[in-house]
């Protein structure tokens, strides 16, 4: 049975924010949906609904967003960056270039749960061009699964065919980089950028940038960098949101909420590796109040 201790703070006057965000950010989503469960049968009423009328702000969506599964916050997101007028590109980048192939499998069935849409139409309906190509083509996770055999070949042909495709010749042939990099295994796609630089005067990023620009641009370097260091991706991604002028606060909530469960303390690893401080101090930095609290205590320890 999971311990209540503290929920029962949202039917009081005066809300107890902080025992909110110390039983909810240290629990397991599993953990969260069983406290949610026993909060109904115990006062008949939803957990969900009274959280958002005991809250306010940016603390409010960190815990909601900690309430909803993994699948089903980014669906929510890759939702919400393509509802309305306008399509917010960085956050459609983000979700659909840096999620695994098992991980895009489950988003594509619960965004059909939950929205009765299909993401492949949706996607297509909001993009364009050769960014909707690559975009689709990870959305219909044909990426293939790592393999014990290591083909010496393939590799080659693969580091030699986004040679010629790009850096070769003038223009580039964004199909060929769009089927290597959206169905190859990522430990095949890692040493085939390894042996591309035996053949191209830049490494893959590098080659990116000088072939191709804008949302297709960020799109390939989001791709290929999640390839070489999704941790490293991420913890780059949280020292920019965090210390660029008026703080890209959606930016560091996602990351915190998505990745708490998935792969945090490597990030947290990698950021203190790269930028000489920690995530935690970081943190404390660059946010305030209520919302420094939460982001904290899913942060965990100060590296």
């Amino acid at each position: 049975m999971i311990k209540l201790h503290g929920i029962s703070f949202i039917l009081t006057l005066g809300v107890d924010e902080q025992t909110i965000i110390d039983v909810l950010t240290k629990r397991t989503y599993s953990q969260r949906k069983d406290i949610a469960f026993e909060y109904e049968r115990r006062t008949k009423k939803e957990m969900i609904p009274a959280l958002k009328s005991a809250l306010s702000g940016s603390l409010e969506t960190v815990i909601l967003g900690l309430m909803k599964s993994p699948a089903q916050y980014d669906a929510s997101e890759i939702r919400g960056s393509i509802k309305g007028l306008g399509t917010d590109e960085e956050t459609l980048i983000e979700m659909l270039c840096s999620r695994s192939n098992a991980e895009l499998v489950e988003i594509r069935r619960v965004y059909k749960e939950m929205f009765k849409k299909d993401l492949e139409k949706d996607v297509a309906d909001d993009t364009s061009g050769n960014f909707a190509k690559l975009l689709l083509a990870l959305v219909k996770t044909k990426r293939a699964d790592p393999s014990s055999v290591v083909d010496y070949e393939k590799i080659d042909a693969d580091a030699r065919a986004l040679y010629d495709a790009g850096v070769k010749i003038k223009g580039t042939d964004v199909a060929t980089w769009i089927s290597i990099l959206s169905e190859r295994s990522v430990p095949h796609l890692l040493k085939v950028f390894d042996r591309y630089k035996s053949y191209s005067p830049y490494d893959m990023q590098e080659s990116v940038r000088k072939e191709v620009k804008g949302d297709l641009e960020k799109s390939f370097l989001t791709l290929v960098q999640c390839i070489e260091n999704k941790q490293l991706y991420f913890a780059n991604r949280l020292n920019e949101a965090m210390k660029s002028k008026g703080a890209k606060e959606k930016v560091v909530t996602r990351i915190m909420v998505s990745r708490c469960e998935v792969d945090l303390m490597k990030i947290r690893s990698e950021f203190k590796a790269h930028f000489g401080q920690s995530l935690h101090k970081t943190i404390s930095e660059h946010t305030k109040g209520d919302y420094q609290r939460v982001l904290l205590s899913l942060c965990g320890g100060d590296d």
